[in-house]
């Protein structure tokens, strides 16, 4: 593709009257879009006039702090000024249900060749020394653990539920 005496000019009238690169390309025909914007930047037709829409300024929403400590940043000459922090709404600690511990149970501490079934699997000790062992006490149907170490390893869905709604 040449660009013609005559095809500059339409470009350059085409340019003027504001249409894009895409339509500009369309109306000359055989051409691309960044063959237009290549040959507009090559004449330096890159200045065209905005209109009023674009031109003017958009309000700007307002935002929320991004970081709550934000509420709490003194810059410039305040930064020394003793100033009043912020009422916060703090809800009172809340006592956690205490539930009455199980007595230990008496381990029979047994290997994993000795591990059957029904044996509470709570490990003791450490896993890479001679001496580990599980509990081996008489487990309940639907754990894998004692009741004491049951009580240890599991908590109840309310506590969860108050530790998450907290948070």
């Amino acid at each position: 593709m040449n660009w013609t005496d005559e095809r500059v000019e339409l470009l350059k009238k085409l340019w003027a009257a504001g249409l894009s690169a895409s339509q500009i390309a369309g109306e000359l025909g055989g051409i691309t879009r960044n063959a237009v914007i290549g040959k507009v930047h090559r004449l330096g037709l890159s200045g065209r006039a905005k209109t009023v829409s674009s031109a003017a300024p958009r309000p700007r929403k307002p935002r929320a702090p991004s970081h709550p400590a934000s509420m709490f940043r003194v810059q410039g000459n305040t930064a020394l000024q003793p100033s009043r922090l912020p009422d916060l709404d703090i809800e009172p600690f809340i006592q956690p249900e205490v539930r009455p511990m199980l007595e230990p149970v008496s381990c029979e501490r047994v290997t994993i060749m000795d591990l059957r079934e029904a044996m509470c699997r709570w490990p003791l000790g450490d896993p890479g020394s001679e001496e580990f062992r599980f509990c081996g006490s008489r487990s309940n149907s639907a754990s894998s653990y004692c009741g004491y170490h049951a009580q240890l390893a599991y908590q109840p869905a309310s506590d969860r539920r108050r530790r998450t709604a907290a948070a």
